[in-house]
């Protein structure tokens, strides 16, 4: 979030998960950036939007789980997410749950990078059938990176796109994400409350030093014995 005269920029990122090009999960996701543009221009407020095409990242998402090492692209696509101020994060649904290239993006991430950052979860299939996928599995994963989901989950199957049931809960869910963007509530988390999180040494892209290495259990998980048996 930068603030330059009266007005307000938001930085937006979509993380698409979808395979083809074109993709109905990627128009999902611009259908929704269009809404959450149209709302921030009428309070006076601009949007900038980066796209993350995870098909783009696949080579280096699979290396990643592997081996933990990351590729310019994806260093890159990290980076991008840490600065956003909201996430719209669209996915296909494959046999009952989300596609594997996106939960793997997600399961390689730093836990600590999304903390408190506002995300619009959406998801596409063929049948109407995994319309639960949304809340059941991807708001699950969410819960677990600490970030704050809007109430309303997005879901289109093949015969939703012309249904005015989808726009009116595409324009609920932008107006929950840019409330949420406006109160910089990720913001005050990171500056107020972030060392009341429980975190891994090393996180944050590494720049999470206040572990406390002096205790018995990091003492003991690098071979030395507890205090009490010295």
């Amino acid at each position: 979030m930068n603030t330059t005269g009266e007005r307000t920029t938001y930085r937006l990122v979509v993380v698409s998960g979808g395979t083809s090009n074109p993709s109905s999960t990627r128009m999902l996701a611009d259908r929704v950036s269009a809404r959450i543009g149209a709302r921030t221009d009428r309070r006076d407020a601009t949007l900038t939007v980066d796209v993350i095409e995870l098909r783009e990242l696949a080579g280096e998402i699979s290396t990643a789980l592997v081996s933990q090492l990351m590729g310019p692209k994806l260093t890159a696509a990290v980076a991008t997410l840490a600065a956003a101020d909201g996430l719209i994060v669209a996915a296909p649904v494959y046999k009952a749950a989300p596609s594997g290239l996106l939960t793997s993006f997600f399961h390689i991430l730093d836990n600590d990078l999304l903390i408190a950052k506002p995300v619009i979860l959406a998801a596409t299939a063929g049948t109407a059938r995994h319309a639960l996928v949304v809340d059941e599995q991807m708001r699950a994963l969410f819960a677990f990176l600490r970030t704050m989901t809007v109430p309303t989950s997005l879901f289109a199957a093949s015969e939703d796109w012309n249904d005015t049931d989808l726009n009116k809960r595409i324009d609920r869910a932008a107006l929950e994400l840019v409330l949420l963007m406006e109160s910089g509530f990720a913001h005050k988390v990171k500056n107020e409350s972030w060392n009341s999180y429980q975190h891994s040494f090393g996180s944050a892209g590494g720049s999470e030093t206040t572990v406390d290495l002096d205790t018995d259990l990091m003492r003991l998980a690098a071979g030395g014995g507890a205090a009490h048996a010295r």
